[in-house]
């Protein structure tokens, strides 16, 4: 069904749409590419497209590293979408005509001293466990790969799959494709979902318009609970974490600085490095129950940069250019929220938390899939909204500030 538009209270015309997506981060973008792709008639509504936690993420795509314990249910969804990344980039890049930095470079994993390395032995054989691949290396083997790294690494594990893409030109790159293929932006805020009749048709904006649409994707991160109009049956049940990350520069001189993205455990905190080709060193990333704040803290700065010096001396002699921190979307069982809610005509792509870079290309594809056929396919289905009963669903308000805990993650 397409929709032409509707009329609202005063007797005007509403400009209608088949499909009206809620947010315009990486999620909300590849949802709307894909869609429009699939002939929909689509629009995205977001006052700043390709902004977001984009901006802050590091762009490791590590299904592997990434893997803990009692998550083995979203490891399939990242295998499956780690596996789509080199053809999706490559279609990306030309649908857009933008680099968008995918380096199939790997990962290495370390671990500074004994505790950390029998951590790392256990995820190690936890990935075995779970038929991935990865190498156990000795301290000296994992110096040979790196040089850079400290005298006092212990062991690691070289994980060839995990790669990375630069998340600031994936954005970038989107938004062009989502312009391409015929997107319609509303730079604007989504104020309140519309229902008619029981069913989601379309959304007001702060401006004043109200836009129709047959069906409605609310992608918008972090704040995908705090649309006004949600009936409480259907509110995600998405709260915001904190993420504090850095940018420094590698000079010519010190190049190359590091050839793969490393990360370890250092007394029990995670930290990562990870290296662009054009120089750019991200280092990250704290993960803080602070509810909506996103102020950059000297603690957050501090605690990222002794850590990493820790495990590369050197980066201690690099141009500090930029710190930022963000907002990840997290759900209570750190999985996203895909597909239909109990609204019909609203669904959900929300809630990826700390995987939101690696799970683009399979988020695109299910919700294309969903709206243009009405069915998930079933790598999605386990991560249908419906598994979260009302009851458990948290209000929006932030929860108690606590004290920072890091912890793996690609923002």
């Amino acid at each position: 069904m397409r929709s032409s538009g509707s009329t609202s209270a005063d007797g005007s015309e509403v400009p209608g749409s088949d499909v009206l997506v809620i947010g315009g981060g990486i999620i909300g973008l590849v949802t709307a590419w894909r869609a429009a792709q699939r002939g929909l008639r689509t629009a995205v509504v977001d006052p700043d497209p390709g902004g977001g936690a984009a901006r802050v993420a590091a762009g490791m795509l590590a299904a592997v590293t990434e893997l803990h314990y009692g998550e083995q249910m979203l490891l399939g969804l990242n295998v499956a979408s780690a596996a789509r990344y080199p053809a999706f980039a490559a279609e990306l890049e030309a649908a857009s005509g933008q680099d968008i930095g995918f380096r199939a470079c790997g990962t290495l994993a370390v671990a500074l001293d004994s505790d950390d390395r029998a951590h790392l032995r256990e995820l190690h054989a936890l990935q075995h466990r779970s038929g991935l691949q990865s190498e156990w290396l000795t301290g000296r083997e994992c110096r040979r790969l790196e040089p850079m790294l400290a005298p006092g690494v212990r062991g690691g594990l070289r994980v060839d799959g995990d790669h990375q893409v630069d998340p600031r030109r994936l954005a970038a790159a989107l938004l062009t494709a989502c312009e391409r293929a015929g997107v319609t932006f509303h730079r604007d805020r989504a104020e309140r979902l519309v229902v008619v009749r029981d069913r989601a048709a379309g959304a007001v904006l702060t401006a004043g318009p109200e836009l129709a649409a047959d069906q409605i994707v609310l992608a918008a991160g972090s704040l995908s609970g705090r649309l006004a109009g949600l009936p409480a049956e259907v509110v995600p049940p998405v709260r915001p974490v904190k993420g504090q990350v850095l940018r420094l520069t590698v000079p010519a001189a010190h190049a190359p600085f590091l050839t793969r993205t490393v990360r370890a455990v250092v007394r029990g905190s995670h930290v990562y490095l990870v290296p662009r080709a054009n120089g750019e060193l991200v280092v990250g990333a704290t993960s803080e129950e602070m509810g909506w704040d996103t102020t950059v803290t000297a603690g957050g700065v501090y605690e990222l940069l002794r850590d990493a010096h820790e495990l590369v001396p050197g980066i201690t002699e690099l141009p500090l250019t930029e710190t930022r921190a963000g907002l990840r979307p997290a759900s209570p069982d750190n999985a996203p929220l895909l597909g239909p809610t109990a609204l019909p005509g609203l669904h959900l792509a929300t809630g990826h938390h700390r995987n939101g870079v690696l799970l683009t290309p399979v988020t695109g594809d299910a919700m294309a899939e969903l709206l243009t056929t009405g069915e998930l396919p079933a790598v999605a289905r386990p991560f249908a909204p419906g598994r979260f009963a009302p009851a458990a669903v948290p209000p929006p308000a932030a929860p108690p500030a606590t004290a920072s805990a890091r912890q793996e993650q690609p923002a």
